[in-house]
């Protein structure tokens, strides 16, 4: 028998995809080499979300624990806390600068120095129901000196940074938790998905000249542009593979299960590629004869679609202010980029070089071959950004790595400064503001 290895005593990381089409668990650890070696993995079907967003708790919950089973059983590794990803619809970002006045200039900035200034950023004013869920350093400026990546040790007087600030609904966000916390997990990290897949599948090289990322999913397609190392844009397009079944549905005449495996098997983005004298049967319904539909009808419905979503993504590229930068061009990832001739439409459409972004490159090479399937590149990255959060003393942009202690510590320590009144609400994160909404929620 295999002695069971908690994951609270080893750097090994789990990260939760919770999609609309399906949720995968993924369970890895950065090797001797700097690859992730993937110790076990579990996919479920996703019955309780809708365009990213949880529409039923108790189906959301019963996926994650499904997935988590299966993941525990493949990794023998007891699975307590996750790094989540978020997506959906109502995500939004923008770009922020913020400034402060340091009060010794002759003192070297300190690491603690950037994290209370990145920390502050959480108390911007936001609407009504939204809240910042992350808030990413871009670059820094001391004394007007622009540029500066990395700012600790340095001396000035004034201390500027560009911010990347991400926004979500405080209920979409809510909700997540709740599913989490029913699932009796700990969530330590939450994760703008479109930011985790583009660690899994981009390079270094494509993130300083310059790249989109599009990351097509079940329920929307999410965009990340990069651009000198710098994430300048996100964008979350309230489409993605499900609206082409549907599509293929209606437009085929049969049920919601024969038109995705006709979309998976046959589907093609480009209705030139298939000849007029290519057909599929599809089973009848309760005895009735089978339907033969042509391969490029076929491809007709699904282009028209994917043509739509293309456009809009095109549209996002333009308006980030970053087209004519994009020497990298375009990589298409997620499930729906399996999709066949799917990036020569999108080459061709949006007139940038488009590749397929496979998450295998950073995959130690004893992981299963369906773990570089672009569906995955999501739960991968998830797994590899939380192996940077935790390299870097499980503190990054403004969220905490913590074990079962160490939340009892954090939990004190907060009770303490809550008495003592010396923690201003506007500079706590969101994930603190869940937790506390959470254990009020189920006191109350």
């Amino acid at each position: 028998m295999q002695e069971k290895v908690s994951d609270k005593e080893s750097q090994i990381i789990v990260g939760l995809d919770i999609g609309t089409t399906k949720i995968a668990c993924i369970v890895g650890r950065k090797n001797e080499y700097g690859k992730i070696e993937v110790l076990g993995y579990g996919k479920t079907e996703s019955i309780g979300v809708k365009r990213g967003v949880v529409a039923n708790i108790e189906d959301t919950v019963k996926s994650i624990r499904r997935a988590v089973e299966q993941a525990t059983q493949k990794s023998n590794v007891d699975i307590n806390v996750v790094h989540v990803g978020i997506a959906g619809q109502h995500i939004k970002s923008y770009q922020h600068r913020g400034n402060i006045i340091r009060k010794d200039s002759d003192k070297e900035i300190s690491a603690e120095e950037i994290e209370q200034f990145t920390r502050n950023m959480y108390g911007l004013s936001m609407a009504p129901g939204e809240e910042i869920i992350d808030v990413i350093p871009q670059e820094y400026i001391i004394d007007g000196e622009t540029g500066i990546r990395h700012p600790v040790g340095m001396l000035g007087h004034t201390l500027e940074a560009n911010f990347h600030i991400i926004i979500g609904q405080t209920a979409a966000a809510k909700n997540i938790l709740k599913c989490i916390k029913k699932a009796e997990l700990d969530m330590i990290g939450l994760i703008l998905e479109p930011i985790a897949s583009a660690e899994a599948v981009l390079s270094d090289e494509e993130k300083e000249a310059g790249v989109a990322l599009i990351d097509i999913g079940g329920g929307t397609t999410d965009i990340a542009i990069f651009q000198d190392h710098i994430i300048r844009h996100t964008a979350v397009i309230p489409f993605g593979g499900d609206v082409v079944t549907e599509d293929v549905k209606e437009g085929c005449s049969i049920i919601k299960k024969h038109a995705e495996e006709l979309k998976v098997k046959f589907g093609s983005a480009l209705a030139s590629q298939n000849r007029d004298d290519e057909v599929v049967a599809i089973p009848g319904l309760r005895g009735r004869p089978p339907k033969e539909i042509t391969l490029k009808n076929l491809a007709n419905i699904i282009q028209a679609r994917m043509e739509e979503i293309i456009e809009q993504i095109h549209f996002e590229i333009k308006n980030s202010g970053f087209e004519k930068k994009l020497i990298g061009g375009i990589v298409l990832t997620g499930g729906g980029a399996e999709l066949k001739h799917i990036d020569q439409l999108a080459e061709f459409m949006i007139g940038k070089d488009t590749r397929i972004g496979y998450p295998n490159e950073h995959l130690a090479n004893d992981v299963p071959d369906e773990m570089a399937s672009p569906m995955y590149a999501t739960g991968v990255g998830l797994v590899i950004e939380g192996i940077k959060r935790a390299e870097n003393g499980g503190n990054m942009n403004g969220w905490e790595d913590e074990t079962e202690d160490s939340s009892k510590k954090r939990r004190e320590t907060k009770r303490k400064k809550k008495t003592e009144k010396q923690e201003a609400v506007g500079t706590k994160r969101f994930l603190d503001l869940l937790q506390d909404w959470f254990q009020h929620d189920t006191e109350g």
